[in-house]
C-alpha cells in the first residue's frame, strides 16, 4: 500500500518531520476533525484524508487505519491539491465537515458527513457521504480508497462495476463505493483523478454492506438537507446562552457524536492506542461506555437541556442494574451492545501512530474494582430525577447495587485514573461512596422511595469522616492520594462540585493552593504529580479534564478573575474545529485517543458554572 506525504496545517509548514528530516505519514493528532451516524464516527485530516473509521459501530473492526500504520492501515483520502494549506470548519450547528484547498488558480472543497440514524426502526444505511466541489477556477482533485478490513488482518478483493464505482468484499464484510467518477484500480484499492469546473460538484458515497447500485441523480443533495436539519434541529434545543456559546454548543455536538443511539451507551472516545506519550506504551482502547464517563456526561447534556440523551442513559444503566449480581456487580466499562466481554488484544502487525507501540483492541481495565462509579451514578441519577421521576424498576436495581457497596467500599481499589500497580484505598473513592450513599438516602426521602436510609445515612458518614481523619495530611496541608503517601492528586478538586466541602473550606482550599504549585503549569493541570505509582513506565501530559476542573474549583471557591483566565486559556489548546485530545503534551501538542468525552462534559460544565458566577458578579 502506498505510503503518502501528509502536510501540516499551517501556511508555512511543508510536512510534518521525522527526525530524520523525511515527511511524515502521519497528520498531528489535533490536525483532525470527526464525523459520525450516532453509531461511528471517521476521523478526516486536514489533508482530506479518512485514516480512522470502523463501520456500523465505534468498536468494530477498522475499515480505514492508517492514523496507526501509513503503510497497512487503509485509507480514504479525498483532496485539491494546492501548495497552500488546507482549512477545516463545520458548517453551522451542524458535525458536517468542510475542508478547503485554497490556491492561486482554483479554490476547492470537499464536505463530509455521515447520516444519523434517526429511528430504531429503519435499518442503518452506514453511510459516508463526500463531496468534491470547485468553488473558484478549475479545481483537480485526486482520489485513492484503499480499505484494509479488520485492522488490515483480512484480504479483500476489489471489482468495478461500471455505472456504480467499486465494491470491495472480504470475509469480513463489503463495502460499496459509488462514485460520479470513473474509478481505476491501484494495488488494493481505487483511485481517480479528476478536473471539476468553477460550481460543479462530484459526489461519492461509501456504504458498508450496502446494495450495489449506481447513485440516484439528487440523493445525496437529499441526504445533506436531512443530516443539517437533524443537527440543527437537535442544537436547538440548547438553553446554554452564555459567553463560550460556540464552544459550548460544539462541545454537545461531539458529545452526541460519541453516543451510540441503539442503546444509548456513550464512548469515552472513538478512538483506540493513540500514545499519551510518543513513541511510549501508554495506548489504550477508549471505543467503550465507562459508566463514570456517561454519569458525567449525563450532568452536562441535562445542564444544557438535552434530556433525552439523559433519558436513554438511564434505561442503559437499568439493564445493566439487571445483569449485575451481588457476586459480580456491574463493570466499570461495557461495549455499547452491554456486553462485558472485552478482552485486551494487542495488535503486534500494526506500527502504531508514529511508532507508538503496542496497539491495543479491547481494555483490561473492565475486570478492575472502581469503587468511585457509584458516587457518579447515584449522583446523575439524583440530577436526573429532578428533572423526570426515575422508576421503580431503576430503583430497585441501584438499592441492590448499593447493598453490594456497602459489603465493599472499605477495600482497596484501582481508582479514577485505573492504575495497573497495587490496589489501595483511594481518597476519591472514598469521596464518591459518600456522594453514592448521600445521594441516595436524599432521593429517597424526597420521593418517598423504600430504602434502609438510616442505615445509608450511617455509611455516608462513615465514609466522610474516612476522608477526613484519614485522607488528610496536617503536615503537608492537602488531602493526599491515599492514606499513607504525601503525593496528591487533580481528583480532589471535585470536592466542592459534589458538595462534600465548602467553597471557601480551609482545607479544600489548602489542598487547591497545593495543587497549584506541585501539580498545575500555567492553566494545564497534571492528574499526578508522583511517577511509578500506577504501575506504568514512563510519564504522561497534562490531562484536560483536570484542567477544566481546577476552572470549576476556581470558580466556586470565588477566584473568578483566575478561573477565567485559566478557561481562556485552555480554549486555545482545542484544535482548530474546537476538540480535545485526552492530554497535552510538553509543546501544546495533543495526546491521547480523539476527541475525549471528559474533556468536553467539563468543558460544559465549567463555562456554565463560571457564567453563572460572573453573572452574579
Amino acid at each position: 500500500m502506498t505510503v503518502r506525504q501528509r502536510r501540516g496545517n499551517r501556511a508555512d509548514d511543508d510536512g510534518v518531520m521525522s527526525p530524520s528530516g523525511t515527511p511524515e505519514p502521519y497528520l498531528p493528532i489535533a490536525e483532525h476533525a470527526i464525523v459520525g451516524d450516532l453509531r461511528t464516527v471517521a476521523l478526516v485530516g486536514t489533508d482530506g484524508t479518512i485514516d480512522w473509521y470502523c463501520p456500523a459501530r465505534f468498536d468494530a473492526p477498522s475499515l480505514f487505519a492508517s492514523l496507526l500504520d501509513s503503510r497497512r492501515g487503509g485509507y480514504f483520502s479525498l483532496a485539491c491539491r494546492t501548495t497552500a494549506a488546507p482549512k477545516q470548519l463545520y458548517l453551522p450547528d451542524t458535525n458536517i465537515l468542510l475542508t478547503r484547498f485554497l490556491g492561486t488558480e482554483a479554490v476547492g472543497e470537499v464536505l463530509d458527513f455521515m447520516v444519523p440514524e434517526t429511528s430504531g426502526t429503519a435499518a442503518p444505511r452506514n453511510l459516508l457521504v463526500r463531496r468534491a466541489q470547485a468553488v473558484r477556477g478549475r479545481a483537480r482533485f485526486e482520489l485513492a480508497c484503499h480499505p484494509a478490513f479488520d485492522y488490515a488482518r483480512m484480504p479483500h478483493t476489489v471489482e468495478l462495476v461500471e455505472g456504480v464505482g467499486a465494491v470491495f468484499t472480504s470475509a469480513a464484510g463489503r463495502c460499496v463505493l459509488r462514485s460520479d467518477e470513473p474509478l481505476k484500480i491501484e494495488e488494493d484499492g481505487v483511485g481517480a483523478t479528476f478536473t471539476l469546473e468553477e460550481g460543479e460538484t462530484a459526489d461519492l458515497v461509501l456504504e458498508w454492506n450496502g446494495e450495489v447500485r449506481p447513485l440516484v441523480r439528487g440523493e445525496t443533495d437529499e441526504l445533506f438537507t436531512r443530516t443539517s436539519d437533524f443537527w440543527q434541529r437537535w442544537v436547538g434545543q440548547s438553553r446554554y446562552q452564555g459567553r463560550w456559546r460556540e464552544m459550548v454548543q460544539r462541545s454537545a455536538l461531539v458529545l452526541k457524536l460519541l453516543v451510540y443511539h441503539p442503546t444509548g451507551a456513550l464512548v469515552a472516545a472513538p478512538t483506540t492506542s493513540l500514545p499519551e506519550v510518543l513513541g511510549g506504551s501508554r495506548n489504550w482502547d477508549y471505543r467503550y461506555a465507562w459508566l463514570r464517563d456517561a454519569a458525567f456526561t449525563v450532568y452536562a447534556l441535562m445542564t444544557l437541556g438535552f434530556l433525552e440523551e439523559a433519558a436513554a442513559f438511564m434505561e442503559w444503566v437499568q439493564r445493566r442494574c439487571e445483569t449485575a449480581s451481588l457476586e459480580r456487580d456491574v463493570m466499570i466499562m461495557y461495549a455499547v451492545d452491554g456486553s462485558d466481554h472485552i478482552p485486551e488484544t494487542i495488535l503486534d502487525h500494526l506500527d502504531g501512530y508514529r511508532g507508538s507501540r503496542p496497539v491495543r483492541i479491547g481494555n483490561n481495565a473492565v475486570g478492575q474494582r472502581q469503587i468511585d462509579v457509584y458516587g457518579e451514578l447515584m449522583e446523575s441519577v439524583y440530577l436526573y430525577n429532578r428533572e423526570i421521576p426515575i422508576s421503580y424498576d431503576l430503583w430497585h436495581g441501584l438499592s441492590r447495587r448499593l447493598d453490594w457497596l456497602a459489603a465493599h467500599w472499605e477495600e482497596p481499589d484501582e481508582g479514577i485514573w485505573e492504575v495497573r500497580g497495587p490496589r489501595q484505598r483511594f481518597t476519591y473513592s472514598a469521596l464518591m461512596t459518600w456522594v453514592a450513599f448521600d445521594r441516595a438516602q436524599r432521593l429517597a426521602r424526597d420521593r418517598g422511595l423504600p430504602a434502609p436510609v438510616e442505615r445509608w445515612r450511617k455509611l455516608a458518614a462513615s465514609a466522610y469522616r474516612f476522608v477526613q481523619e484519614s485522607c488528610w495530611d496536617p503536615a503537608l496541608g492537602a488531602y493526599v492520594m491515599h492514606p499513607g503517601i504525601t503525593s496528591i492528586d487533580a481528583s480532589m478538586l471535585v470536592m466542592p462540585m459534589v458538595r462534600f466541602a465548602g467553597p471557601t473550606d480551609p482545607r479544600f482550599l489548602s489542598t487547591l493552593d497545593m495543587m497549584a504549585k506541585e501539580l498545575v503549569s500555567d492553566s494545564l493541570v497534571y492528574r499526578y504529580a508522583a511517577t511509578g505509582h500506577d504501575g506504568l513506565d514512563g510519564a504522561e501530559g497534562t490531562f484536560n479534564l483536570c484542567s477544566f476542573w481546577y476552572v470549576e474549583a476556581l470558580t466556586h471557591a470565588g477566584r473568578l478573575k483566575e478561573a477565567r483566565m485559566v478557561f481562556e486559556k485552555m480554549l486555545t489548546y482545542a484544535n482548530h474545529v474546537g476538540l480535545y485530545a485526552e492530554e497535552i503534551g510538553p509543546s501544546g501538542e495533543a495526546l491521547g485517543n480523539f476527541p475525549q468525552a471528559l474533556t468536553h462534559l467539563a468543558l460544559i460544565s465549567a463555562a456554565v458554572n463560571l457564567d453563572r458566577a460572573l453573572d452574579r458578579r
